[in-house]
């Protein structure tokens, strides 16, 4: 097995660095090579099982001394001792990552240990999904979820959602999985959300959508309407002569974007005729057809 250099992994110069950068340099590179980020890459899935795998040993301050002997004599004299043998290093790294980890087969631990007993084998993960409304997804919300164990009993979870999330994000609740094998540890439970769309908007990226009804004579002669966003009420401008099916962009009025800051609001305007008329309304719209020159059939034409 070829030594790997768990620092460089990470991102660091070095071992001389503190718990708390590892963690910091951990967290970088686990959300940039996110298996569930990076879909189409499987350079990042197994870059992804090597960052956890580093963090694994480093961020243990037993497993992190024992690693760092070895990479003190490995890379830290590497300049020193250019001509050490490859098979040593394959040698004495391997004893190392299986003292820690076991022989990896088929995504299972399947060594032997020291003492001749089976390595720990960690438990399949469990994913399943929640629905969430829009305003639940913007503001933050806890949903409870009852799953069937493998012992037929159910079990209960409060899921935080945090504000923001984003469309068929997961949420990891470590150790809530399938439980391991020869002591090993449970695996996790990952939670999708689904954010479903509602009458009043619809979810396009961080942007949302709504449909605002109005009158032929408003859109023809232009008004000023209050609306509802997500979170404020907002004075909209509507200009003469505004057609069906024009958008109007309110930036920065949208969901929220996980930067600190906001998609926009795309207001679709939808012309609504009245179905209903009076005797009054009537003669109007006769005496606006008597002399109105309009045709939007020529215009189009």
């Amino acid at each position: 097995m070829i030594f790997k250099d768990y620092y460089k992994i990470l991102g660091l110069p070095n071992s001389n660095v503190t718990t708390e950068q590892i963690k910091q340099a951990y967290r970088e590179q686990a959300k940039k090579y996110h298996p569930d980020i990076n879909t189409t890459s499987n350079f990042s899935e197994e870059r992804f099982k090597d960052i956890n795998e580093a963090y694994k040993t480093l961020s243990n301050t037993s497993t992190r001394r024992k690693y760092d002997r070895m990479w003190n004599s490995r890379i830290g004299k590497k300049q020193k001792n250019r001509g050490q043998a490859k098979k040593e290093k394959k040698s004495a790294f391997a004893e190392f990552f299986q003292m820690f980890f076991g022989e990896i087969k088929n995504n299972k631990a399947k060594s032997e240990d020291i003492n001749g007993g089976k390595a720990p084998i960690k438990g399949e993960n469990i994913e399943t999904e929640i629905t969430v409304s829009i305003f639940d997804a913007f503001y933050g919300v806890e949903k409870k979820l009852a799953l069937r164990a493998v012992n037929g009993k159910m079990r209960e979870f409060n899921i935080k959602i945090p504000a923001g999330i984003r469309n068929e994000e997961k949420i990891r609740l470590m150790g809530q999985g399938k439980p391991g094998e020869n002591g090993g540890k449970a695996g996790d439970l990952l939670v999708r959300i689904h954010i479903e769309n509602d009458k009043k908007f619809t979810l396009n990226g961080v942007d949302l959508i709504k449909n605002l009804y109005v009158t032929p004579w408003e859109a023809a002669l232009g008004t000023k309407l209050n609306i509802s966003s997500i979170d404020e009420e907002i004075l909209l401008y509507i200009p003469q002569g505004t057609q069906c099916g024009e958008s109007l962009r309110l930036k920065e009025k949208g969901y929220l974007d996980g930067k600190g800051g906001r998609g926009d609001l795309i207001i679709n305007i939808q012309i609504m005729n009245p179905t209903d008329i009076t005797e009054e309304e009537k003669k109007l719209f006769e005496q606006l057809k008597k002399i109105s020159k309009y045709n939007p059939r020529e215009i189009r034409s």
